[in-house]
């Protein structure tokens, strides 16, 4: 099988059978090697170097005209057909649908999950990504420190909304592990990790989070999403 794509000119396929995935262990990077691993798809890893701008390369930019990672292109998409894609949510999605697995068949538990998914990716993203740049990255060096706490106060209050969820559940649907689940851990445990803000938003008092952020971390999936396309 040859894959016709401008991706591959830069970074080849040696498995072009295979689900390519294009990403970095970043917050949104981990979501999709996360869900490869939980399902058991076949799949290639590339890794693309945000730091060396990889991501503006013109072979990757047709992939995803955007930049950004985690992208995707599976030579077996619908219909048989090859499909490009990008965006870590709808990835989540797609792979949901292709593999019959972490996103419920019942259209009202469907749509139940894809909310907290969406949820995740305009609020928690966002936010938390803002609390990482003031507190760690440059914005650390600002002497107006209103623009990290402004983020930081929104943190804390959707790691409540979610802490609330958490109240009587395993995970975000129940009983059932998620897509929603996955989308959520790689940026909590950012957050009080990487981005060292754990004090800042005062992550202990939000006890169910932490107890459902154990649970994600130990998940044998889980440890080994975390490490696709490490250095």
């Amino acid at each position: 099988m040859t894959l016709n794509h401008p991706i591959f000119s830069r970074w080849p396929a040696q498995h072009p059978d295979r689900l390519q995935l294009f990403s970095l262990p970043t917050p949104n990077g981990v979501k999709v090697g996360i869900m490869l691993e939980e399902t058991g798809l076949a799949y290639e890893p590339h890794r693309i170097d945000i730091l060396a701008n990889e991501n503006h390369d013109p072979a990757f930019v047709a992939l995803n005209p955007n930049g950004k990672i985690p992208a995707i292109y599976d030579p077996n998409g619908p219909s048989g057909q090859p499909l490009a894609l990008f965006e870590s949510g709808a990835i989540l999605i797609y792979l949901a649908d292709k593999t019959g697995q972490l996103l419920s068949s019942d259209p009202n538990t469907r749509y139940e999950t894809l909310q907290w998914l969406m949820w995740q990716m305009g609020n928690v993203g966002p936010m938390f990504g803002q609390v990482g740049f003031f507190h760690k990255f440059a914005g650390k060096a600002y002497e107006d420190k209103r623009p990290r706490d402004r983020y930081a106060t929104e943190a804390a209050r959707l790691l409540g909304v979610l802490d609330t969820r958490l109240a009587d559940r395993e995970w975000v649907m129940g009983t059932d592990y998620t897509i929603a689940d996955i989308s959520l851990l790689g940026w909590v445990r950012n957050l009080v990790g990487f981005y060292e803000a754990r004090d800042l938003v005062g992550f202990d008092r939000f006890a169910n989070v932490s107890a459902w952020l154990e649970r994600g971390l130990a998940r044998p999936g889980v440890q080994r999403g975390l490490q696709v396309t490490a250095a």
